[in-house]
């Protein structure tokens, strides 16, 4: 599951009984070699839908850590881009990945940023956000956008009811919880709640129209529905 450059499970309980910024501060030198990065089969695919909704200008990479993000933006934005995140660790080897980056650390849940953009991204950071964060979190990604702009990220579907894998997901939220119930500061990382249903309602409460794209290179289910989809939220 991890490459040998990976962190230690030692290193990882300690990341766990830690908070989200501490943890990735912790995390961040040997994030890229563990699954937890975005992998090059759901970057390059979420590239291509939007290269064929393009071309943009500015670019930002919401909760960018070490900046997987970055190297999307940067091929399709004209005019830079930005990564955010609250992890200063994070941010430094986003730093030496990506020199040409505008970096800032801030919490997402309050986006310090004029409406300059004109694409918005974010892989794999909504389980830090507890549900009645996200309305603030969408109100605060659709300010930072010029109108037009788009916000995007994928959506793997979940997987079946009892399947093995909902299972692993329903004992890993069930293990955070019991953890935060017993332990401060508080670790949020649950992998369920975000329900594609909800989120399109919440992105439109905030002012988004919202169009969903199948991401067809990582294929289809038993029943021909989309393993995965990129939401795309349009101010």
């Amino acid at each position: 599951m991890f490459a040998p450059q990976g962190p230690t499970f030692r290193e990882l309980a300690v990341q766990a009984l830690s908070s989200v910024e501490h943890g990735y501060d912790l995390l961040a030198p040997k994030f890229d070699h563990t699954p937890f990065r975005t992998p090059e089969a759901i970057l390059a695919p979420v590239a291509a839908v939007l290269g064929r909704l393009g071309p943009f200008d500015r670019g930002l990479d919401l909760c960018c850590g070490t900046g997987a993000g970055l190297g999307v933006l940067g091929e399709l934005c004209r005019d830079g881009v930005t990564g955010v995140d609250i992890s200063a660790g994070m941010l430094a080897v986003a730093a030496r990945a990506h020199p040409r980056a505008h970096l800032v650390r801030a919490d997402a849940r309050a986006l310090p940023l004029r409406p300059a953009f004109d694409l918005a991204v974010s892989f794999g950071a909504f389980g830090h956000f507890l549900p009645r964060e996200r309305p603030g979190l969408f109100a605060g990604v659709h300010a930072a956008l010029r109108p037009g702009g788009r916000f995007a990220f994928p959506v793997v579907a979940p997987p079946r009811p009892g399947s093995p894998g909902h299972l692993a997901l329903l004992g890993f939220d069930t293990a955070m919880r019991v953890r935060n119930a017993l332990w401060r500061p508080p670790f949020v990382m649950y992998y369920r709640g975000f329900g594609l249903a909800d989120v399109r309602g919440e992105l439109a409460a905030a002012g988004f129209g919202v169009e969903l794209y199948a991401l067809e290179e990582i294929g289809r289910r038993a029943d021909g529905s989309p393993r995965a989809r990129l939401v795309v939220a349009t101010k």
